[in-house]
């Protein structure tokens, strides 16, 4: 059995009150990791290409208000 399925299996035996806390937990852990990528990927020039084509769009009136 993976780590992963393990994980499974404990997760779907959570009481209600404990599923609530591990969602908020992991929900709270996963937007750091996210926050820690996008901000090595922009320190590393990897949404440099974004950036450009973006201000480029929004140059020309391509770009709109969302």
């Amino acid at each position: 059995m993976t780590i992963v399925e393990s994980l499974e299996k404990a997760v779907a035996t959570l009481a209600p009150a404990d599923l609530a806390e591990f969602r908020r937990w992991f929900a709270e852990f996963d937007a750091k990791v996210w926050d820690a990528q996008i901000e090595s990927d922009a320190a590393a020039g990897k949404l440099d290409a974004l950036a450009v084509e973006a201000l480029a769009e929004y140059r020309t009136g391509k770009a709109r208000e969302i």
